[in-house]
């Protein structure tokens, strides 16, 4: 399976201001981004995992998990983590309004604020989904949205060993923001075995610099 998405070579060609899918080549460094979080049981394991390597990631919240969740929203912060925006209630924006998905938007974006005092946060669109009136009131607004260049599919919900074989057939390259979940255990055992590979490969992993305002 190609882990590149078939929608990058068109997503290129957007003005990087609106559209984030890769970080500038020159260091070492991995991006891991994980949607849909946070959850009870999963994310402070990871928490735990990504402190013990020295690691920094971006976590892209729903706001109704992080209202229900909120110590381990305020705990991925305090740990010198990134956050960002996946929308409110993880709805099928191209089955919604303009207006109905600044909605989710707005509201998440206040929530998030309360955590780090930004006022604004790169978005992750639910499934990736970038209908084009979406795409084109961001460029006006002059948001970013954040996308990937490395699709770990995950949420297909395999096995440890599939997962973890899936990375070590094809890795990531330095300046890869890498799509994952925190919602999945297989996910969090497949990290246990890949970072150490990864940092003895000579990559770090930090976290998404913040929107430009």
């Amino acid at each position: 399976m190609n882990p590149r998405p078939k929608k990058l070579h068109l997503l290129r060609w957007l003005p990087k201001r609106l559209m984030l899918i890769q970080r500038p080549l020159g260091g070492q460094a991995l991006y891991l981004t994980f949607d849909d979080g946070p959850h009870p049981d999963i994310t402070p394991a990871l928490l735990d995992l990504l402190a013990e390597h020295g690691a920094r990631a971006t976590f892209f919240l729903l706001g109704e998990n992080a209202e229900r969740y909120p110590d381990i929203a305020r705990r991925i912060v305090a740990e010198g983590h990134a956050i960002g925006n996946h929308s409110y209630s993880h709805p099928r924006f191209a089955n919604i309004d303009l207006a109905a998905q600044w909605v989710e938007i707005d509201r998440t974006d206040r929530i998030l604020e309360a955590l780090d005092g930004q006022q604004r946060h790169w978005f992750r669109p639910p499934s990736g989904a970038l209908p084009l009136r979406m795409l084109r009131d961001f460029s006006r607004r002059r948001r970013g949205i954040a996308y990937w260049s490395y699709d770990s599919m995950d949420y297909k919900r395999d096995s440890t060993a599939t997962l973890s074989a899936r990375f070590r057939d094809v890795p990531p390259l330095a300046g890869d923001i890498v799509l994952m979940h925190d919602d999945d255990p297989n996910t969090l055992a497949s990290l246990r075995e890949l970072i150490p590979e990864w940092r003895a490969a000579g990559h770090s992993m930090e976290a998404l610099p913040p929107e430009p305002k």
